[in-house]
């Protein structure tokens, strides 16, 4: 990992975590979450949160998830989370045992959104990577860190010129399990500028 780890914060700290210079692990409690309002009309915000911050404006994060899930909404992933208004995440959400969701979430103004794809329970690794062009984000996802699709382009709200973003993990119903978090880097945005349509011209 290129990430240096001392330079990480706990945004929320699990009971149980161990954070070494090529490893990350965080065991997850019961009843944690993510999410605001939107259709489950729930307002969770509890789940650990382990994040880098900075002012940089261009810019790609990737990290490698392990995970053995057997629970229902069992999730990991990566996340940049500001305040319980303004976040998004991007990780795997099991669901039995044919299936789990690939998906992402991201909250403006205190509402969630949730766009997803599935993928086969037994995918135990997968890489995410996150990438800022100002207040835009790109999150993609790959199944052997060579090769990432996209999964989402979106416009965050209410951003200040300090952000964080990292690592998170959690266990929304009566379940726990143990998160691997590897292969860290931060390197120069990998997500290239638009080549196809102009702008539109500034309306007077």
């Amino acid at each position: 990992m290129n990430v240096d780890v001392t330079k990480l914060n706990w945004t929320r700290a699990p009971k149980h975590s161990v954070i070494q210079p090529d490893k990350i692990e965080i065991t997850t409690e019961p009843h944690t979450d993510l999410w605001q309002r939107t259709y489950y009309h729930f307002q969770n915000d509890n789940a650990p949160v382990l994040q880098l911050e900075t002012t940089e404006r261009y810019f790609s994060f990737q990290v490698k998830t392990t995970a053995q899930r057997h629970h229902r909404f069992d999730q990991c992933g990566i996340v940049m989370y500001l305040d319980s208004q303004t976040w998004l995440k991007a990780s795997s959400e099991y669901e039995n045992e044919q299936f789990q969701h690939l998906g992402s979430v991201v909250t403006n103004n205190g509402y969630s959104d949730w766009a997803t794809s599935t993928i086969d329970a037994t995918i135990s690794e997968i890489w995410y990577r996150l990438s800022r062009r100002e207040d835009d984000f790109c999150l993609e996802s790959s199944f052997d860190g060579i090769h990432f699709e996209q999964m989402r382009i979106c416009h965050m709200q209410n951003i200040q010129d300090s952000i964080r973003f990292g690592i998170y993990a959690c266990s929304p119903e009566e379940s726990s399990f143990t998160a691997t978090f590897t292969d860290m880097s931060l390197t120069a945005c990998k997500w290239p500028a638009h080549d196809g349509q102009q702008p539109d011209e500034p309306t007077q």
